[in-house]
């Protein structure tokens, strides 16, 4: 039998790229290349799009990537059939491609943007589709659809840049008249908590609208919930199955971005310290929520776990983190996958699923 030929998507515009570039390495190191004819095109920071010629892939990180010698500018040809095209002097090289793994977190990665251009190009691919994507990305749409579903979810408020623009004394008193602080401060359409913040009074809920509407228009504010942060994977296509869930303990006054990419102060708990059953409804909840909002491939739906063991919905992430700590990964080999098996069923859903 032929190989597969896959395209690995890594980098890209958004505020993510750094993480993108990390969770690439760890794909690319864990799928099998005998297996696989292995393609592997950054996008950088400006959206040139390059076929990266060499093997050393912890050169993504590291950020030398774009040097390489042998690299070709290449683009995902929206014709169907044309597969991946890259350029070399005057002549064009043709590849076929059978499927792409979107390493991309955030913008046009995540958001159904690069999804549009692989339905439209023909080429199957690993995650949720267009829809799916575009709704998982943004908060706004992820709460409104898990208030029609009737699960439980920190109360929300959406401030738009337009409101905040017009008077800014007027939303955060808005914000106020509903809630106590703290409060937390979200950009809609961004992942790996770029632009979060925690807000303690009007003082800090101001600077924290200014930090998140610089990354999106649309914001929101949400009630604080005290609770244990909880982690669930789901994979499949029409069976999702749930992983066992994972806790993560900050080890900074919240899960932000340096707590999560940076400094080493977090902690990762597989299985989480909850009750089996707290656990299983943490389990049902995922499945709920990503079938509710029409996943498929994979997700990582995130919860907090109240102390009077309420199970609240925090949010979904349909390319979540692959890094070498990323918590799917890791709760899918304790839960009997290993990391190249994870990627062989990926690309097996994601087929079955075009």
């Amino acid at each position: 039998m032929r190989k597969l030929s896959v395209c690995v998507l890594f980098g890209g515009i958004s505020p993510e790229h750094e993480v993108s570039l990390r969770s690439a390495e760890s794909v690319l190191n864990n799928i099998d290349h005998e297996k696989y004819n292995v393609f592997p095109v950054g996008i950088t920071k400006e959206g040139d799009w390059v076929l990266f010629a060499g093997t050393d892939y912890g050169m993504l990180p590291a950020g030398t990537w774009q040097s390489y010698e042998g690299n070709r500018r290449a683009t995902l040809s929206p014709v169907q059939g044309q597969g991946l095209l890259s350029f070399e002097n005057d002549c064009v090289v043709r590849e076929r491609i059978d499927v792409v793994f979107p390493v991309l977190h955030g913008a046009n990665g995540e958001d159904g943007a690069i999804q549009g251009l692989l339905q439209i190009a023909g080429i199957p691919y690993v995650g949720p589709h267009i829809a799916a994507s575009a709704a998982c990305m943004d908060k706004c749409m992820t709460k409104l659809v898990a208030d029609n579903a009737g699960v439980r979810q920190a109360d929300w408020l959406l401030v738009t840049r337009s409101a905040f623009d017009h008077s800014m004394e007027a939303v955060c008193e808005q914000v106020e008249q509903k809630f106590s602080y703290p409060v937390f401060v979200k950009p809609a359409g961004t992942g790996s908590s770029v632009g979060v913040s925690k807000a303690r009074d009007r003082e800090s809920l101001a600077q924290a609208l200014v930090t998140a509407l610089t990354f999106d228009r649309k914001v929101l504010v949400e009630e604080f919930i005290d609770g244990q942060e909880i982690e669930c994977a789901v994979l499949g296509n029409e069976t999702p199955m749930a992983s066992i869930c994972g806790e993560i303990d900050a080890g900074a006054d919240f899960y932000d971005y340096d707590a999560k990419y940076i400094s080493d102060c977090s902690s990762l708990y597989i299985p989480a310290r909850i009750d089996d059953d707290v656990a299983e409804q943490v389990r049902e909840t995922a499945v709920r929520i990503y079938e509710a909002l029409g996943c498929c491939g994979l997700s990582r739906v995130d919860f907090f776990v109240k102390k009077d063991g309420q199970v609240v919905f925090n949010e979904i992430n349909t390319i979540p983190g692959f890094t070498s700590i990323s918590m799917y990964p890791k709760l899918f080999e304790a839960s009997g996958i290993p990391y190249p098996q994870l990627i062989d069923k990926l690309l097996e859903l994601a087929m079955e699923s075009r």
